[in-house]
């Protein structure tokens, strides 16, 4: 065996070696494969035009600094829930505004259709009355709700220097104009410490409650 991979070696060299010009572009006549007196010549000479004719090809690997990793979305504005599970109390999002619900009632179910349930709701932000009705069985977007203390530190034109449970001072938000803004106002005019309730849905955010402020 080891006899036999030598010599193959060796034709394979001296084959190579003996290539006229003409032959390393263009596929070997088949005269010049006969003068092959054996199978391994014959086999050297085919592997010999086969890697000379053969088109380079680069590969390269992929930049490092390209990230094909996704991130998270984050969490959504909404999420579905099926109509009859909505309760009294709860949130809905009614004509497209995050919405509390006030009212809830369930009509009789027809001979051709499914019971369908009324809604009535006030805008948590902007206490504007909505009302809608859907399907028992269908679903409708609750609004995802976001609710934080700040205790509040000052009154500036009208915004709040609020401060988080980490120290951190937010003063984007204006004092409401309803009566949780008129309480905010008072509160701090007779300087009490107290706490102000912010919620966030769906991309709004107000300051809907105070509350005293707990003793450290």
């Amino acid at each position: 065996m080891e006899t036999l991979v030598a010599r193959f070696c060796v034709d394979l060299a001296s084959l190579s070696a003996s290539l006229p010009p003409e032959h390393i572009n263009a596929p070997p006549p088949p005269l010049f494969l006969h003068r092959c007196c054996s199978k391994v010549g014959r086999a050297c000479a085919l592997l010999v035009l086969f890697f000379l004719e053969a088109p380079q090809t680069h590969c390269t690997m992929a930049d490092p600094d390209l990230d094909f990793t996704t991130g998270e979305s984050g969490a959504s504005a909404t999420y579905p829930m099926q109509c009859s599970a909505l309760r009294k109390n709860g949130y809905v999002v009614l004509k497209g505004r995050p919405c509390k619900i006030v009212e809830m009632s369930t009509s009789k179910t027809g001979k051709h259709g499914h019971a369908k349930v009324n809604l009535v709701g006030i805008d948590i932000f902007t206490n504007k009355k909505y009302e809608d009705m859907c399907p028992s069985t269908h679903n409708m977007d609750v609004p995802s709700i976001k609710r934080i203390d700040y205790q509040l530190v000052n009154i500036n034109e009208n915004y709040m220097s609020l401060m988080s449970d980490n120290g951190d001072i937010r003063e984007d938000l204006r004092v409401p104009e309803n009566e949780v803004g008129k309480e905010i106002e008072a509160k701090f005019e007779a300087g009490e410490e107290f706490m102000v309730t912010v919620i966030s849905a769906m991309g709004e955010e107000c300051a809907v409650a105070t509350k005293v402020l707990a003793s450290k």
